[in-house]
Protein backbone atom coordinates (compact mmCIF):
# COMPACT_ATOMS: atom_id res chain seq x y z
CA UNK A 1 0.00 0.00 0.00
CA UNK A 2 2.86 2.37 0.80
CA UNK A 3 0.88 5.02 2.69
CA UNK A 4 2.86 7.30 5.00
CA UNK A 5 1.23 7.70 8.40
CA UNK A 6 2.21 9.88 11.37
CA UNK A 7 1.06 8.42 14.73
CA UNK A 8 1.17 10.77 17.73
CA UNK A 9 0.71 9.24 21.19
CA UNK A 10 2.47 9.66 24.53
CA UNK A 11 2.21 5.92 25.24
CA UNK A 12 5.13 3.97 23.79
CA UNK A 13 3.03 0.79 23.89
CA UNK A 14 0.27 2.44 21.86
CA UNK A 15 2.77 3.89 19.35
CA UNK A 16 4.25 0.41 18.90
CA UNK A 17 0.82 -1.20 18.49
CA UNK A 18 -0.26 1.34 15.86
CA UNK A 19 3.06 1.06 14.01
CA UNK A 20 3.01 -2.76 13.97
CA UNK A 21 -0.67 -2.90 12.94
CA UNK A 22 -0.26 -0.51 10.01
CA UNK A 23 3.19 -1.80 8.98
CA UNK A 24 1.70 -5.31 8.72
CA UNK A 25 -0.29 -4.10 5.69
CA UNK A 26 2.63 -2.21 4.13
CA UNK A 27 2.12 1.28 5.52
CA UNK A 28 5.10 3.38 6.59
CA UNK A 29 4.56 4.72 10.10
CA UNK A 30 6.47 7.53 11.78
CA UNK A 31 5.78 8.02 15.48
CA UNK A 32 5.83 11.07 17.74
CA UNK A 33 5.50 11.13 21.53
CA UNK A 34 3.35 14.27 21.80
CA UNK A 35 1.90 17.14 19.77
CA UNK A 36 5.09 19.22 19.86
CA UNK A 37 7.15 16.29 18.56
CA UNK A 38 4.47 15.61 15.93
CA UNK A 39 4.67 19.17 14.63
CA UNK A 40 8.47 18.92 14.49
CA UNK A 41 8.22 15.75 12.38
CA UNK A 42 5.69 17.39 10.06
CA UNK A 43 8.10 20.20 9.19
CA UNK A 44 9.76 18.06 6.54
CA UNK A 45 7.02 15.64 5.57
CA UNK A 46 3.58 15.31 4.06
CA UNK A 47 1.88 12.19 5.47
CA UNK A 48 -1.14 10.56 3.84
CA UNK A 49 -2.88 10.52 7.24
CA UNK A 50 -2.25 11.43 10.88
CA UNK A 51 -3.41 9.50 13.93
CA UNK A 52 -3.40 11.42 17.20
CA UNK A 53 -4.17 10.79 20.85
CA UNK A 54 -5.97 13.53 22.80
CA UNK A 55 -4.42 13.42 26.28
CA UNK A 56 -0.70 14.17 25.87
CA UNK A 57 1.87 16.35 27.63
CA UNK A 58 3.29 19.59 26.15
CA UNK A 59 0.61 19.85 23.42
CA UNK A 60 -2.61 17.84 23.58
CA UNK A 61 -4.45 16.40 20.62
CA UNK A 62 -6.83 19.34 20.26
CA UNK A 63 -3.97 21.84 20.08
CA UNK A 64 -2.01 19.55 17.75
CA UNK A 65 -4.96 19.17 15.36
CA UNK A 66 -5.60 22.94 15.32
CA UNK A 67 -1.90 23.57 14.63
CA UNK A 68 -1.85 21.06 11.76
CA UNK A 69 -4.98 22.61 10.24
CA UNK A 70 -3.25 25.99 10.40
CA UNK A 71 -0.52 24.78 8.01
CA UNK A 72 -1.68 25.25 4.40
CA UNK A 73 -0.01 22.19 2.89
CA UNK A 74 -1.49 19.93 5.61
CA UNK A 75 -5.08 21.22 5.55
CA UNK A 76 -6.39 18.27 3.52
CA UNK A 77 -4.50 15.52 5.39
CA UNK A 78 -7.00 13.27 7.22
CA UNK A 79 -6.56 13.26 11.00
CA UNK A 80 -7.93 10.36 13.04
CA UNK A 81 -8.24 10.69 16.81
CA UNK A 82 -7.29 7.50 18.67
CA UNK A 83 -8.14 7.85 22.34
CA UNK A 84 -9.67 6.23 25.41
CA UNK A 85 -12.11 9.15 25.57
CA UNK A 86 -15.61 8.61 24.21
CA UNK A 87 -17.62 11.62 25.43
CA UNK A 88 -19.71 13.25 22.68
CA UNK A 89 -18.53 16.74 23.68
CA UNK A 90 -14.90 15.71 23.20
CA UNK A 91 -15.73 14.24 19.79
CA UNK A 92 -17.42 17.53 18.85
CA UNK A 93 -14.40 19.49 20.10
CA UNK A 94 -12.07 17.31 18.01
CA UNK A 95 -14.29 17.75 14.95
CA UNK A 96 -14.31 21.50 15.49
CA UNK A 97 -10.50 21.46 15.71
CA UNK A 98 -10.38 19.67 12.34
CA UNK A 99 -10.36 15.93 13.07
CA UNK A 100 -11.64 13.64 10.33
CA UNK A 101 -12.62 10.65 12.49
CA UNK A 102 -12.54 9.10 15.97
CA UNK A 103 -11.43 5.63 17.13
CA UNK A 104 -11.71 4.51 20.75
CA UNK A 105 -8.89 2.56 22.45
CA UNK A 106 -8.36 -0.29 22.72
CA UNK A 107 -8.68 -0.47 18.96
CA UNK A 108 -9.51 -3.39 16.71
CA UNK A 109 -6.49 -3.72 14.36
CA UNK A 110 -8.69 -4.51 11.33
CA UNK A 111 -10.89 -1.50 12.03
CA UNK A 112 -7.85 0.78 12.34
CA UNK A 113 -6.46 -0.43 9.01
CA UNK A 114 -9.87 -0.13 7.33
CA UNK A 115 -10.44 3.39 8.70
CA UNK A 116 -7.00 4.59 7.55
CA UNK A 117 -7.64 3.09 4.11
CA UNK A 118 -11.08 4.73 4.03
CA UNK A 119 -9.88 8.26 4.83
CA UNK A 120 -6.89 8.05 2.47
CA UNK A 121 -9.01 6.44 -0.25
Amino acid sequence: MGLNILAVDDSRTMRDMVRLTLASVGMNVTVAEDGVHGLELLEGSLPDAIISDINMPRLDGFGFIRAVRGIDRLRAVPILVLTTESAPELRARARDAGATGWIVKPFDPRKLVHTVQLVTG
